[in-house]
């Protein structure tokens, strides 16, 4: 290789002499000496530096002063290079004050950026056993971030964890296993090991009296837990019982009892009232969808509930919680049958790609909206003709609406963009159609049921199923249409499509769109739209629509069916000249229906 670059690429070659020539020494031809920042550009023939190395030394040219980066690179910089460079060594000599100056930044940086905040593995440690069973590294986060009650917190913390665990117990094995495999495969080990014996077993003995000394605080612990999971004080033979057992398993019996997972009431033999723990529980299990809180519990060991005034006043607390966003959910969600929107994935992502991004926003539409209800103590019928709603950005651009800012926030003027109401949330409208496309037939099923109460018969065998993409040439109210003259289904759907039609100008995830909305009602009426809906149900509907959400209430308070009895309350209710939902609520606790239970012996009872 020498001999070929001699004989063909002597220094005279004109390719090298552009390259000898950008060569700019001090006297000494071996170095360059340039003022940082600046960047030296050497041409080398890549025939030349073909299979070769390029070596720089760089050092600073006076002694004592200054500071500098080098970097080799094989281009020019895109921009000037103007500061540090991350990753590259700084060139400074030692002992100069500069130096000194760069230690300390450079130490002040790594306090506030430590280079590790985990581990890797711990040694002595197999798939087996180890003696570091917690591992505990947090002198960074208490010193950059913690306050000092936070660390007191986290400490605490700690402690609850060893203790739970038994970690010094289980050391004891742990140690004990270790040791015994040093002393047949590796006594080099056994001295390493033999200091940590004494101590090991010391912390365990510390720990054990640590738990004996805390067993009659463990057990009564569990005994309160027992009495707040029950929802009711204990018995004196029930607390016995529970004690015979460590306090571990007795927590596991207070939550495997009959008596937390199931609400079980004491069933007389004459119909009576329920005493004041079933009264705490049945309130707190109607409004909050939890056991009764410490206020309830009060006043039940009190005796106080037995009170209607007590009870119509815990309600109206209630209603006023932060917890009543459960009835929301578990009541407001279930009734128009949008409590599972947030995990639809029945819609096609062909036609409808953002639907995923949205649903939990819809059904999150909905649970605000009947929390404001709740709290304000507003009239139910709010839920028709709402001029209001409860929207972030996500789900505002969803709508074709304009807000200010991203979070969620009470929006008005609904109405006149087309919506407002229950029958322009987009979690129903997305709920009731297809796949692929709206449906008015499962929209004016939900109106006519859910909403209004109507009993519909089943549909006759044979029916046919209705493809799921809308035939080309129809739209889809055609396709419903012309499905709707089969002599065996007009009879429904001359009550139903209606409905379904008049929502049209929604799509099949809720979006607003162009549509055919003029429609005839089973009696004649002429509608155009969602606002003529709201209008006719408000109009020629409303008691229906009072009576079905008054049955859903409270058969929801009561946890079972509607019955023959329980229509006179109901109408009761209806006959109301406001209809404010803590109203409703309040002659719901009030009634014999929630503050009683029938007897075992009904017939002798009513004959008497």
């Amino acid at each position: 290789m020498r001999e070929h670059l001699e004989k063909d690429f002597p220094l005279s070659h004109p390719l090298l002499a552009a390259s000898i020539r950008s060569f700019k020494g001090n006297g000494d031809k071996q170095s360059l000496t340039s003022q940082a920042p600046a960047t030296i550009e050497l041409k080398i023939p890549a025939a030349l530096a073909n299979g070769t190395e390029f070596v720089v030394t760089a050092r600073l040219d006076k002694p004592g002063e200054g500071s500098v980066q080098a970097q080799l690179l094989t281009q020019k910089p895109i921009t000037p290079i103007n500061s540090i460079i991350p990753g590259i060594p700084i060139i400074v000599n030692d002992g100069s004050p500069l130096r000194q100056r760069f230690e300390a930044s450079f130490e002040e940086f790594r306090k506030l950026f430590p280079t590790a905040l985990c581990y890797m593995r711990i040694v002595p440690v197999d798939e087996v056993v180890t003696l570091t069973l917690f591992y505990r590294e947090d002198e960074h986060l208490r010193r950059l971030m913690l306050s000092d009650s936070d660390a007191k917190e986290l400490d605490r913390l700690w402690a609850e964890l060893l203790f739970v665990s038994e970690e010094p117990i289980k050391k004891v094995s742990a140690f004990d296993q270790i040791y015994q495999y040093a002393t047949q495969d590796r006594p080099d080990l056994v001295k390493e090991f033999d200091p940590l014996r004494e101590p090991t077993k010391k912390a365990a003995e510390e720990f054990r009296k640590q738990q004996l000394a805390a067993d009659a605080v463990h057990r009564q612990a569990v005994i309160d837990l027992a009495a707040k999971a029950w929802r009711r004080p204990l018995s004196e033979a029930e607390i016995a019982s529970l004690k015979q057992s460590p306090p571990r398993l007795m927590l596991t019996r207070v939550l495997t009892s009959p008596t937390f997972l199931y609400r079980g009431e004491r069933v007389p033999e004459r119909t009576g009232m329920v005493n004041d723990w079933e009264l705490a529980t049945r309130l707190s299990y109607f409004l909050w969808s939890s056991m009764p809180d410490d206020e309830l519990r009060q006043l039940a060991a009190e005796g106080k509930l037995r009170n209607p005034d007590v009870l119509a006043s815990q309600a109206r607390r209630m209603l006023k919680d932060e917890k009543i966003r459960r009835l929301a959910t578990e009541f407001g969600c279930q009734w128009l049958h949008v409590r599972d929107v947030a995990t639809l994935n029945e819609k096609s992502e062909r036609h409808f790609p953002t639907f995923v991004t949205v649903r939990e926003d819809l059904q999150e539409e909905v649970t605000r909206f009947f929390v404001d209800l709740f709290h304000n103590d507003q009239d139910v019928l709010q839920l028709l003709n709402a001029d209001h709603t409860f929207l972030n950005k996500n789900l505002a651009d969803h709508y074709g609406l304009k807000i200010t800012g991203t979070d969620w926030q009470r929006v008005e003027g609904l109405r006149e963009n087309g919506r407002g109401g229950i029958l322009g949330f987009g979690a129903t409208l997305a709920k009731q159609s297809g796949a692929s496309r709206t449906s008015a037939i499962l929209r004016g099923t939900w109106v006519t049921e859910v909403l209004l109460g109507d009993k519909l018969p089943k549909p006759p065998k044979g029916v046919p199923i209705l493809p799921e993409d809308t035939p080309t040439g129809l739209t889809e109210r055609q396709l419903i249409e012309s499905h709707s003259r089969d002599m065996n289904c007009v009879g429904c759907h001359k009550r139903i499509d209606p409905y379904g039609f008049a929502l049209e100008s929604f799509d099949a995830i809720g979006r607003s769109r162009k549509a055919d909305t003029k429609t005839t009602l089973m009696d004649g009426t002429a509608i155009d739209g969602l606002g003529d809906l709201r209008d006719y149900i408000l109009k020629s509907r409303k008691k229906d629509f009072l009576k079905q959400f008054g049955r859903k209430l409270l058969g929801f308070s009561l946890g079972r069916s509607v019955q023959l009895s329980d229509q006179p309350m109901l109408e009761a209710m209806v006959q109301e000249k406001e209809h404010h939902f803590g109203d409703l609520v309040e002659s719901i606790v009030r009634s014999r229906q929630f503050r009683e239970i029938r007897g075992q012996n009904v017939e002798l009872t009513e004959k008497k």
